[in-house]
């Protein structure tokens, strides 16, 4: 059995699984990032011990997905853009002094892509993307069948990238790809765009409910939105010629709102060789997979 932390920045789920993916235990809390790491960890450590005390069986390891940047081998977390203040937290050693256990700690997209390629629409294949598109926007890369996190750890840092001039700030720039790939991002592009019928404070959720109710101001947000993924999809198939992109997050839950423009696009931009071979899917674990990926770090490490 495994404990499983999936650590984002709007929720925190703690599972207890099998080696096969099954979740047997789960608890989830408001994450709430702007009160600080202390509180945070305080509830996380109470939900591990209530986890660990309601298992049927023992716990063998404690398993983390979480958003990079990271030191992953060290469990180290490097400020990453959708947890502020956590800065160079030492993550693997406080749960380690804490409960005892091995402890592995992943970044949340190459957890997701492990989840995926093991038990969802990656299974059977070599190569492919997965891109996590919540709070924030990252991708995990499987290549050759084995997982790549480049020479930092930071492999898989798109959000980061910047394929406009200018757009929602979001990961340190203005026109960044996670300003129009993350649901933060959607949301203050949907502002910036029609600053009188969303405030600051909007939620991608209540966009895409306008976009249901046929508002031509939504369509239009979610047109740009699929404008930029299409783009992002096409560098993506280019550079890495992989046989799927899985999208998990928005992609499964809203993506009726912005994939049709973005496999549009997509056709148009990416070379007839890599959009042949490749396939933009929805993540098959659906909305389980934050559970089976937070089990993923040590199902690879730990082997």
């Amino acid at each position: 059995m495994i404990l499983g932390l999936d650590i984002g920045g709007t929720k925190t789920a703690v599972v207890v699984g099998t080696t096969r993916g099954q979740i047997r235990w789960r608890k989830q809390f408001p994450t709430m990032p702007e009160r600080g790491f202390p509180p945070v960890f305080a509830e996380l450590s109470a939900s591990i011990r209530e986890a660990l005390s309601g298992s049927p069986e023992r716990v063998e390891a404690i398993s983390v997905s979480i958003g990079g940047p990271l030191n992953v081998l060290e469990g180290i977390v490097q400020s990453p853009p959708n947890l502020p203040g956590w800065d160079n937290i030492p993550l693997k050693r406080l749960l380690k002094e804490q409960f005892a256990l091995p402890v592995y700690v992943e970044h949340d997209g190459n957890a997701g892509a492990l989840a995926e390629f093991y038990f969802g629409a990656g299974k059977g294949h070599r190569n492919i993307v997965f891109l996590t598109m919540g709070t924030g926007f990252g991708a995990g890369l499987i290549l050759d069948g084995k997982l790549y996190r480049g020479t930092s750890d930071t492999a898989g840092e798109i959000g980061h990238i910047r394929i406009a001039e200018d757009g929602p700030l979001c990961y340190g720039k203005a026109g960044s790809l996670e300003g129009f790939g993350s649901g933060t991002g959607m949301a203050k592009l949907a502002h910036t765009m029609f600053p009188r019928v969303w405030g600051e404070a909007t939620t991608i959720l209540e966009v895409y409910t306008s976009f249901t109710q046929g508002s031509s101001e939504a369509r239009q947000v979610f047109e740009r939105v699929g404008f930029s993924l299409g783009r992002a999809f096409a560098m993506l198939a280019d550079l890495l010629n992989p046989e799927q992109i899985i999208l998990g997050g928005l992609g499964m839950r809203i993506g009726d709102a912005f994939l049709p423009k973005a496999e549009e696009i997509f056709q148009l931009e990416a070379l007839p060789q890599t959009r042949h071979a490749c396939k933009i899917v929805p993540a098959q674990l659906g909305e389980h997979i934050g559970d089976v990926a937070a089990l993923c770090a040590a199902l690879n490490q730990g082997a």
